[in-house]
């Protein structure tokens, strides 16, 4: 029997192992789950919006149980409390808008015609769900996807292996049927074989750009519909009109909350020449003032990166960058607490460049570099020079200007003095290799949907 474990962050241990389904198993799942959605599809839109909404209730009357166990699963500090704010704002904010974004488009009703495109859910929706904002990150689909009638079979990583269990009861104890929303443990061959077998009508990935690509070559030939949220390396540009120390509290704090492990995270910034050396030294002052430790402090400010092996790869991408003539600013005396493994201290660099991996590759932890700029020309340049395109963060007080940027940048989201944001009115999707598709927004409706079209010819 394959076990899925959880190994903490915080010292080692091995928090949480569950058994993960076989083949026939699983299949024995998503067939309940089939066969239940036909009836909870038809269940007045109303009546599915208030089971989805008692079940993210539900889900905040567990708030210091969740809190907990998220350090012990990725090393968030208690101190930053749960998810729930992104986690009811986006649950609200589909729910409010369901009716409008599920209703028929008509084109016409005349004593000849009525025609119209109605939108009917996909049937057995797969997501598949990163451990990073496991809460937040899940919810962008589990909700609207049960709001618009499908079933939802969700699997998440294995780090945060108890987040889907305690989903899923929140929402079965709401009066969630348990067959219209399961959990499940599933090991990476048995979850590319079910793809393979056209078990599902839809799938959501939040994951690895690798991730990503396995699940395209699982579903080749299946025409199954996909969505993915990939790798990212947002870019930061701060521009000489920029109000310069809300730029430093915004972006440094884009870069390194969660420890930097957020997939609009700021992982480059890109500063005007005559702003350049006061944001580098307003930037690791700001930095410096973590305290690094064991998450379950209440006075912890960082805490450990959800894996060790995680945070040897931004050691070596410090390491790669100072070879190559970059200079690490914040002082590791300042940060005792970093032993080599997960704990890791924040970092900033300066004498960076695109050669530098640093500058090109996801880092996904709490080290950001910063470069000099002459202008937009340059900033522009050097901010689409990414094989991935997320979120990119503007900072200027010309939102003219912004938009002129804007229209020229290889991006999902273009953000104005703000970054690190997800806006549920707005559609949350990226380009080139951070994935296709888009989640949140009427669009996001759309997407766990497809259109049927009406074509009635009255009589006479």
């Amino acid at each position: 029997m394959t076990m899925i474990r959880c190994v903490s962050p915080v010292d080692g241990s091995v928090y949480a192992e569950r058994p993960a389904l076989s083949l026939d198993e699983a299949k024995a799942v998503v067939a309940r789950a089939r066969k239940a959605q036909k009836t909870w599809a038809k269940r007045p839109l109303d009546e599915r919006i208030a089971l989805v909404l008692k079940g993210v209730a539900r889900l905040n009357e567990m708030g210091e149980a969740v809190v907990t166990e998220l350090a012990w699963q990725m090393g968030r500090p208690v101190k930053y409390g749960g998810e729930f704010k992104g986690f009811n704002e986006r649950s609200n904010y589909m729910a409010s808008i369901a009716g409008e974004a599920l209703a028929p488009v008509l084109i016409e009703d005349s004593a000849a015609f009525k025609r119209f495109i109605a939108r009917e859910p996909h049937g057995v929706v797969f997501v598949i769900a990163p451990w990073n904002y496991p809460y937040m990150t899940a919810i962008n689909s589990v909700a609207p996807a049960l709001i618009a009638g499908n079933a939802v079979i969700l699997k998440h990583a294995s780090q945060t292996l108890l987040t889907g269990e305690r989903l899923a009861r929140a929402f079965h104890e709401a009066g969630v049927p348990e067959e219209v929303f399961a959990n499940v443990f599933l090991d990476h061959e048995t979850s590319s074989r079910l793809i393979a077998d056209k078990q599902f009508d839809f799938i959501n990935f939040t994951g690895s750009v690798a991730g990503g690509q396995a699940i395209e070559r699982a579903a080749a030939g299946t025409f199954t519909g996909i969505g993915l949220e990939l790798g990212g390396k947002d870019p930061g540009y701060v521009m000489e009109d920029a109000d310069l120390d809300k730029a430093v509290d915004t972006l440094m704090d884009g870069a390194t909350f969660n420890s930097g492990q957020c997939c609009c995270g700021i992982e480059r910034i890109y500063v005007h020449e005559s702003l350049y050396d006061s944001f580098v030294e307003k930037s690791v002052a700001w930095v410096s003032n973590y305290r690094l430790g064991n998450p379950l402090d209440p006075e912890t400010s960082l805490g450990p990166m959800a894996h060790r092996r995680f945070a040897q790869v931004v050691r070596e991408q410090i390491a790669e960058a100072t070879a190559k003539g970059a200079r690490a600013l914040v002082d590791p005396k300042l940060f005792p607490q970093d032993d080599g493994g997960a704990y890791l201290a924040p970092q900033v660099l300066v004498d960076v460049d695109h050669s530098m991996t640093i500058m090109r590759e996801e880092t996904f932890g709490p080290a950001v570099g910063i470069m000099k700029v002459h202008d937009d020309a340059q900033a522009l340049a050097l901010m689409n020079d990414s094989k991935y395109g997320l979120t990119v963060s503007l900072w200027t007080g010309d939102a003219e200007r912004a938009a002129r940027l804007g229209e020229g940048l290889e991006t999902g989201t273009v953000f104005m003095n703000r970054a690190d944001y997800l806006d549920p009115a707005l559609c949350w999707t990226g380009v080139k290799e951070t994935g296709r598709g888009g989640s949140l927004s009427v669009i996001g409706f759309h997407n766990l949907t497809r259109p049927k079209s009406y074509h009635l010819k009255r009589a006479g």
